[in-house]
């Protein structure tokens, strides 16, 4: 049985939420995690720091590093690979968590937002996937994952948050170009996005308040989803957009009812979540 014990990963953002659950999944087979997020005291409307995920790493078994930088910073995701490698000795595992949403249509997003979107999400994801791919070279099973939805060109999604959509394909692209670049290398890179919306603070604040919570699963059904592609052989495994759900029935979990985060929730009242 494969187990990410001993391995090193590094994460943009996962002070919280879905980040944060996919450290916590790995810590507890003692894996070394270095977050490297830009919240270092709290946000008015969102819990946790990237020192309190830190801890809460620690105390699940994981060896944190908590590193203050903006993954739209090339000095900080230097500095950030350099840490992470000296503290540890190596990276196994990026993962691309690092994202901001706005779902204004194009008439109402401010510029700046939209730039925004395009330096964490595609930029950061190139950037720090890049700046890894030395080091994930030497490493004996190495994976870049990004949490972001496949490539899906229905007008109804185009059209929908043309800002967002663009800026959450382009992660996607990115990352499927690594899988072709970097196959030779052996480096698998993929995305994984969920069927359903996920109960997070980012999502309470920015979406959909408490009626969507009701609506959708815990950030550990994704944990563990994200959990089953890093111990999979990366030569293997490499160049897919991969859904959550299908994830986890692939890997013999049948029934995904625990993960409703107000339990009792029918799956079929769960909302689907955008881009399928």
């Amino acid at each position: 049985m494969s187990t990410l014990a001993g391995k090193t990963i590094l994460m943009s953002g996962g002070s919280r939420g879905i980040g944060l659950a996919i450290a916590l999944r790995a810590a507890r087979d003692g894996a070394n995690i270095a977050l490297m997020a830009k919240t270092d005291s709290p946000h008015p409307k969102l819990e946790g720091t990237v020192h309190s995920a830190a801890a809460e790493i620690d105390a699940a078994g994981g060896h944190a590093l908590p590193i203050v930088g903006d993954v739209r910073n090339d000095d900080d995701i230097t500095e950030a690979v350099l840490k992470t490698q000296g503290e540890f000795g190596g990276i196994d595992i990026v993962i691309n968590n690092a994202s901001v949403i706005d779902l204004s249509r194009s008439l109402e997003l401010a510029a700046k937002k939209y730039d925004l979107m395009q330096d964490v999400n595609v930029r950061g994801t190139f950037m720090l996937s890049r700046a890894a791919v030395p080091i994930l070279k030497d490493a004996p099973n190495p994976h870049i994952l990004s949490l972001s939805p496949p490539l899906n060109l229905s007008p109804r999604w185009l059209g929908a948050h043309t800002g967002y959509t663009m800026a959450k394909y382009g992660m996607t692209m990115a990352t499927l170009g690594f899988a072709a670049e970097f196959a030779a290398d052996g480096i698998a890179a993929n995305t994984l996005w969920p069927e359903t919306t996920i109960a997070t603070a980012a999502v309470q604040f920015a979406l959909g308040g408490d009626r969507m919570m009701k609506v959708s699963r815990t950030p550990e059904v994704y944990a563990d989803a994200a959990y089953e592609v890093l111990i999979k052989p990366a030569r293997e495994y490499t160049g897919q957009t991969l859904i959550v759900e299908d994830v986890l029935r692939d890997a013999g979990v049948t029934d995904l009812s625990g993960y409703a985060a107000v339990p009792g929730t029918p799956d079929s009242e769960l909302f689907p979540d955008i881009f399928l």
